[in-house]
């Protein structure tokens, strides 16, 4: 049914990029915003970017510009582009279909409504 699917998770040095893909299936992919969350040890569930059906984007405060997302409407995929990672940005990464709070600090899970299953990103120092 609708069912999203997070790829391109891996290991990766300190100060390497990274794409995640987020693939969209069984909906009509324009109709959702997509936000990435991620969940890293001892840690809860973190809001990392989110992008609306009209291309508006969010970003968490702690990312220093340093990751960007976009998405291919004719693909109904949705990318995070992660540079300059660091440890502290191993995770496991969650894509979501929901809704992206417009102005606010916070994007909420519960906001999103279909997720991923997820995709492991680890930086190694």
């Amino acid at each position: 049914d609708v069912q999203l699917q997070a790829s391109g998770g891996g290991l990766v040095q300190a100060g390497g990029p990274l794409r995640l893909s987020c693939a969209a299936s069984g909906f009509t992919f324009d109709d959702y915003d997509i936000g990435w969350f991620r969940q890293a040890p001892r840690k809860g569930r973190e809001a990392v970017s989110c992008i609306s059906v009209r291309d508006i984007t969010w970003y968490g405060d702690s990312l220093e510009g340093r990751f960007a997302i976009s998405s291919d409407n004719a693909k109904n995929t949705v990318y995070l582009q992660m540079n300059s990672l660091k440890p502290e940005d191993t995770a496991v990464y969650y894509c979501a279909a929901g809704f992206c709070r417009r102005g606010s600090y916070y994007q909420y899970a519960s906001d999103f409504s279909s997720w991923g299953q997820g995709t492991l990103v680890t930086v190694s120092s």
